[in-house]
């Protein structure tokens, strides 16, 4: 009779280590992303760093004129520490300093807050229209492509008191005088020239939605106001976080528009900006560098707080799509 016998046993496979990569490699691939990056670093170094570091020792350092052994008048300087930034919070340059923060402020946020909405709007147009749509993207890009000072100019020529404005208002406003009239005209001429700036940004996140997720709310029943609201804002978030922090960035550092549109030493329209050009053009250089030193932080806590509070990524690789996608009916509204 057949003998049984058992099946030969497996041998066993014997375990492969995995060795991790040797740390040279790491090492390598680190020095050659600093040697790719060292010239963007340095060329940065040399057109943002320096200027600062430069600015922040000219506000601590006054000149003052002092005859030498010759008879010569001689220029000289001495260390002043923070006597410069403590008088511009005294006696007029005190006030001027408020006035011009004040109105740098003011002008930052009405202007982006109209921007916003109208750049919106803008995209909106721009994204929907289906005949002539370059024609009609081409018109609404023309004003930012437009110089500052050009466009200044033309909006001066508008304001004038025979201008176009007044033409069709009916009365005679002297919009480039100091006064409210004068902040309305840079309001104006500034969100008529950078709403396009938004509105290219915005329309650029509308081509990332996908068409399906506006199918489905259809579907379920949601009309334009609700998808509006309920689709289209919260997946344009990133995108409209960062076209609104660039414009809150230019916007405080205002100065040719409102220099060339109603002119200098208006208090009504005066910036940081210019209070520190019309330091520097007086010679007066520490004060000049003290103002650009204040215009910095100020700018820089600006950013920094958006950044944070609003959690706005600048290096977003697109826009996602929210958790709740799905739509349901309840009565006759649509509710994510």
């Amino acid at each position: 009779m057949p003998v049984l016998t058992a099946p030969p046993a497996k041998r066993p496979v014997p375990h492969r280590k995995v060795l991790a990569p040797p740390r040279r490699h790491g090492a390598s691939a680190g020095r050659l992303a600093a040697l790719l990056l060292s010239p963007t670093l340095a060329v940065l170094a040399l057109v943002a760093g320096y200027p600062v570091l430069a600015a922040v020792r000219e506000s601590l350092f006054a000149t003052s004129t002092a005859l030498d052994a010759s008879g010569f008048i001689q220029p000289q300087e001495h260390f002043v520490g923070l006597d410069q930034y403590a008088e511009l919070f005294r006696g007029k340059p005190g006030e001027r300093f408020r006035n011009a923060f004040a109105n740098t402020t003011f002008f930052t946020v009405t202007t982006v807050a109209l921007e916003t909405v109208i750049g919106i709007g803008m995209a909106l147009v721009m994204h929907r229209v289906v005949r002539a749509r370059g024609l009609i993207r081409a018109s609404i890009l023309v004003p930012w492509a437009i110089p500052t000072v050009a466009s200044a100019l033309l909006w001066q020529w508008i304001f004038q008191a025979d201008g176009i404005a007044n033409a069709v208002l009916g009365q005679q406003t002297l919009w480039t005088s100091d006064g409210m009239q004068a902040q309305f005209a840079v309001i104006i001429a500034d969100t008529w020239k950078t709403a396009p700036f938004i509105g290219l940004l915005v329309l650029a996140g509308l081509q990332l939605i996908p068409a399906e997720v506006y199918e489905a709310a259809r579907v379920d029943g949601a009309g334009p106001l609700q998808q509006f609201w309920r689709i289209t804002l919260p997946l344009l978030r990133p995108v409209l976080l960062v076209a609104v922090l660039f414009r809150l960035l230019d916007a405080l550092r205002m100065f040719d528009l409102p220099y060339v549109l109603i002119g200098a030493h208006k208090p009504s329209v005066e910036t940081l900006s210019m209070l520190a050009f019309d330091e520097a053009a007086n010679t007066r250089y520490g004060p000049a560098a003290a103002y650009s030193v204040l215009l910095f932080v100020y700018v820089a806590a600006v950013a920094f707080m958006f950044i944070k509070i609003l959690r706005t990524d600048l290096l977003s690789d697109g826009i996602t799509a929210p958790k709740s996608s799905r739509w349901r009916l309840t009565g006759r509204k649509a509710t994510a």
